[in-house]
Formats: C-alpha cells, sequence, structure tokens
C-alpha cells in the first residue's frame, strides 16, 4: 500500500474525477481513494484507463456505504463498485462507517470478499477502539487498515497506539482539516525553514508519524506540490511542536454520533 495517494471526496464524477486522476497519475501518485456515496466511481475507473499505467501498478480503495450495510447488501454492493469503476478486483475495501448492529456482518462479507480473491486488502474507516474491540471478536480476519479523520488538531493518539499494537495501519482522511490549518503559524513557520507550504509539512508529518496519507485536490499544480514532500524530514522537535497542536476537533461527524 503506498503512503501516499490521492483522495476524490466532493469530486465531481465525469470530467473533474477522471483529470484529477490522470493527473495525479502522471505526476507518480500510484494510490486513488474513492468510495460508493463519493459518486464518482466510473470517473475515477475511466482516469485509471487513460492514464496509461498498468492495473496492477495502481492501488485503488473504495468502501461500502452505510445503507448499504449487512451481508448479502454489502456483496452486491460491493459488485456494484466494481462495475463503476470497471475493474476486475479491488486493493482495499472498507467499511465507511461503524453502523450499529450491522458492521458485524458487513466485516463477514468482506472476510468473503477477500477469500475469494476479489480484493487484497481489507479494513474499516471511523472505527474508534471499542469498535475495533467488538469487531474483533467474532472476526476471522483482523482489519488491514483503518481510515480515520487525522491531522494536528486531531492526533487520535490512543487510536493510533491501539493500532500499532494490533498491526492495522492507520490511514489519515481530511489531512489538511479541509483548509483550515493552511494559515497556521507554527506550521508556516516550520515550512519557511525547508522552503515548504503549510499542507507539506502537515503531510510530512504524517508519513513520520507512520500514516497513510490522501489529500484531495483538483488541480493539478497541487497535486504536485502536495506530493512534493520526500526531499526534506522534519526534526523530532518538529514533528513535537506539531503534535502539540492537539485540539480534539473534528471537522467531520463523530464516530460514536453520527447520523447517516
Amino acid at each position: 500500500m503506498p503512503w501516499f495517494g490521492l483522495g476524490v471526496w466532493r469530486v465531481e464524477n465525469g470530467e473533474e474525477a477522471v483529470n484529477a486522476v490522470k493527473a495525479a497519475i502522471k505526476n507518480g501518485y500510484r494510490s486513488i481513494d474513492t468510495a460508493a456515496v463519493y459518486q464518482n466511481e466510473e470517473g475515477v475507473g475511466q482516469g485509471i484507463r487513460e492514464s496509461g499505467v498498468p492495473r496492477e501498478d495502481i492501488f485503488v480503495t473504495s468502501k461500502v456505504w452505510n445503507s448499504d450495510q449487512g451481508y448479502e447488501s454489502t456483496l452486491e454492493a460491493f459488485e456494484a463498485s466494481l462495475k463503476r469503476l470497471g475493474l476486475d478486483y479491488l486493493d482495499l475495501y472498507l467499511i465507511h462507517w461503524p453502523v450499529k448492529g450491522k458492521y458485524k456482518d458487513t466485516w463477514r462479507a468482506l472476510e468473503k470478499i477477500y477469500k475469494d480473491g476479489r480484493v487484497r486488502a481489507i479494513g474499516v474507516s471511523n472505527f474508534h477502539v471499542h469498535h475495533l474491540e467488538d469487531l474483533m471478536q467474532d472476526a476471522e480476519i483482523k482489519p488491514m487498515v483503518n481510515q480515520v479523520e487525522f491531522h494536528p488538531r486531531l492526533t487520535q493518539l490512543d487510536l493510533r497506539s491501539y493500532c500499532k499494537e494490533y498491526g492495522i495501519q492507520f490511514e489519515a482522511w481530511s489531512p489538511l482539516m479541509q483548509g483550515g490549518l493552511l494559515e497556521n503559524e507554527v506550521l508556516a513557520e516550520i515550512g519557511k525553514k525547508y522552503n515548504k507550504t503549510a499542507a507539506q509539512v502537515i503531510l510530512r508529518w504524517d508519513l513520520q508519524s507512520g500514516v497513510v496519507t490522501i489529500p484531495k485536490s483538483v488541480k493539478e499544480h497541487r497535486i504536485i506540490e502536495n506530493a512534493d514532500i520526500f526531499d526534506f524530514e522534519l526534526s523530532n522537535e518538529e514533528m513535537e511542536k506539531i503534535d502539540e497542536l492537539n485540539e480534539n476537533k473534528r471537522v467531520g461527524a463523530d464516530p460514536d454520533n453520527f447520523n447517516f
């Protein structure tokens, strides 16, 4: 699984999605993260096909939406996602949110899909520690990934420690807090030293924290800029300074309290 990829939440299906995916792949990205509820899987699939890069070189993630959770309905939702993407298999399939009373049956479906060789890895998204503990009581296969909201204002230390202990790869959605940290003085100051933007500092901090990250952009210059984070390294002191920005502040819903 690549450490860095393109997220396509709120990217419009059709031309916008196709062009964003092609621009990312052209500029070295090899991981694309979508979901059924984003309603842009067709565009993502088209962008992958038109990129000219072999399918096996690209890591594709999608997710089962809440209304499709349950055993049979998840199997159907997976097939529908593959069809929209125009792919034979996925690299990673996630449960999008921990829908109470359903996510265990949903997980059984993911285990079947995995055993059948239709997906190379399975995982969850937006799961707290207690959701993971509950799931793993009955699971045959433990989740391989947990994709959650993660940025300097929400560092999720307990959850990260738990995932590390159980060998579950931690992945960040909304790593830039939907743009809410781009004017932050601490990040800007650190960036000056390396001639990097606040966004690049955050994304570098993700990688050095052992967190897979998938920033979203549809502009090619921004897609290129986001990925330009492999030529510098933050010091321990700088890493700690960024950690200290934590306020346990979310821009998305709390996985213990969502109504969609």
